[in-house]
């Protein structure tokens, strides 16, 4: 497995893990952003005037035209993980992630999804989130 990109729905938070480590605490999965695949998306360029190389004095006029653009939601450059590190322990398992946004959001978002009371270790305190009331 591979670590990917995961938005849980309705927050403004992103989270990057193996999906199968976040989603062992949660009670519904989280679908990498990944999924929904790359696509192209078409920019309009207006018209310019650009030298045709460095030194050079005189420019030349670029007509308007359309430009072509890949967009992946899942894109990650390079090996490093983008965010601030959290931890999540249920006493069974405990697993390691990356996300960005606030504490605060993630915190919130954890508990209305964990399926087990859990700790959630962030870079400045433990939070207990206990587990969802039946009802």
């Amino acid at each position: 497995m591979t670590i990917q990109k995961l938005t849980p729905a309705d927050t403004e938070i992103v989270i990057w893990a193996e999906p199968a480590n976040i989603n062992y605490f949660l009670k519904t999965d989280l679908v990498p952003a990944a999924a929904s695949g790359a696509s192209n998306v078409q920019a309009t360029v207006k018209s310019h005037t650009r030298r045709q190389y460095p030194g050079d004095k005189s420019t030349i006029n670029v007509s308007g035209h359309t430009r072509t653009y890949m967009v992946d939601p899942g894109r990650k450059v390079g090996n490093a993980l983008p965010g601030s590190p959290f931890v999540l322990d249920d006493g069974t398992e405990k697993r390691q992630m990356t996300f960005s946004g606030n504490v605060v959001d993630l915190h919130a978002f954890l508990l209305s999804d964990v399926k087990e009371e859990t700790k959630l270790y962030t870079t400045g305190a433990r939070y207990v989130i206990p587990k969802p009331s039946a009802g």
